[in-house]
């Protein structure tokens, strides 16, 4: 069995309608977040960065990463063998690994890779995406960005010494 190792980036922006999530459009009815193999000796990390780059025009000074954020996707696959190989299907295992980040632009460039691109507000992105792991990794960022803003929101209660206040 081939193995592939892939890296993407769950972006994502604050808007007055709530937080909006990019998801690309490749065809049929299948959406996802940005992502892309692994180059020889390249981080999970930096792969994420380059194929992020390469399929929306964001750059690492455009995202605000979550440090704490990393999730990772398993699963198997058939694929056609590639063109002069014995003819059938080779399975392939598949991780991905997922960072969550921020940003502030809303304009994107896909490339010529992606039909399109959209940005969904978390129960919008639930409905549009196909694959239960997109679903769940979806919910899992979502909810890391709601506790991310609880925590946020308590600390600048004490920082502005309401805490205790009446």
């Amino acid at each position: 069995m081939n193995k592939e190792i892939s890296a993407g980036i769950i972006v994502y922006r604050r808007t007055e309608e709530g937080i909006k999530f990019l998801l690309l459009y490749h065809r049929g009815r299948y959406w996802n977040f940005p992502k892309g193999h692994l180059e020889q000796e390249e981080s999970s990390y930096l792969a994420a960065l380059r194929e992020v780059k390469e399929e929306t025009g964001l750059s690492k000074n455009d995202l605000i990463f979550h440090n704490f954020f990393k999730l990772y996707e398993r699963y198997s696959f058939m694929e056609s063998k590639p063109f002069g190989a014995a003819q059938g299907k080779q399975k392939i295992f598949k991780i991905v690994a997922y960072f969550l980040a921020e940003t502030k632009k809303w304009d994107i460039r896909v490339s010529e890779e992606h039909s399109g691109y959209g940005w969904f507000l978390y129960r919008d992105g639930l409905r549009i995406l196909v694959h239960k792991n997109s679903r769940e990794h979806l919910r899992k960022a979502f909810e890391f960005i709601r506790q991310s803003n609880k925590k946020r929101d308590v600390r600048r209660h004490f920082a502005t010494g309401q805490a205790g206040d009446k």
